[in-house]
């Protein structure tokens, strides 16, 4: 930056001395100062250090998430694989198992007990060709997806089953984000799709 605009930045900011402080995210973008000299430095300085230790909790935070994600989601499997009936077990024993407030397999077919029964075309349309997962945060479809359950879902994940025929797909629901963390989220679905797609193979 040259020296002037250095100057109408000082300039901008001792007119608006507030600017930094309503947002403390902005620390992290900064240098600190070498040395502290007096109380304003000083300040300045433990602002951009709470900053960095705010922005460390976070990422704490959410490797912790998704880490406990996969462990829920290894459970479930689990329990899947003495299950009788695969979509019972999402429906009825997932929800706990993953710490969620809705779990079901969706399809398109003819409706079925434990299952959610999805107009044609819609696997498609929320999954299209190459993909299958999808993380959304307050779903428009909620009610189709998610049933008496919707009023809840602040946060849904989507996961195509790899199976022929009719489409199908695992819908899981969280009133609280976090229950379904994004970043690394995509390998567990996967996973809980794959595992479920086995599930249903099995059965008659």
């Amino acid at each position: 930056m040259t020296e002037d605009g250095a100057d109408r930045v000082a300039a901008w900011l001792r007119a608006n001395p507030s600017f930094l402080a309503e947002r403390p995210d902005l620390y992290r973008l900064l240098t600190p100062p070498r040395r502290i000299h007096g109380e304003g430095l000083a300040d300045h300085m433990a602002a951009m250090l709470d900053a960095e230790r705010a922005a460390n909790r976070d990422l704490a935070a959410s490797a912790r998430a998704e880490e406990s994600f996969v462990h829920r989601a290894q459970r479930a499997v689990v329990a899947l694989i003495a299950a009788p009936d695969a979509a019972e077990a999402v429906s009825q024993e997932w929800p706990a198992l993953l710490g969620l407030d809705h779990c079901a397999l969706a399809d398109e077919g003819m409706p079925a007990p434990h299952r959610r029964s999805l107009p044609p075309g819609t696997v498609q349309a929320l999954l299209p060709t190459g993909r299958d997962t999808l993380l959304r945060d307050d779903p428009s479809d909620a009610a189709l997806l998610h049933g008496e359950a919707a009023p809840l879902i602040a946060r849904d994940a989507l996961a195509r089953l790899p199976l022929p025929g009719t489409p199908r797909m695992l819908v899981l629901g969280a009133r609280q984000p976090a229950a379904l963390p994004r970043g690394s989220a995509a390998p567990p679905l996967r996973f809980l799709a794959a595992a479920l797609a086995a599930a249903l193979s099995r059965q008659p």
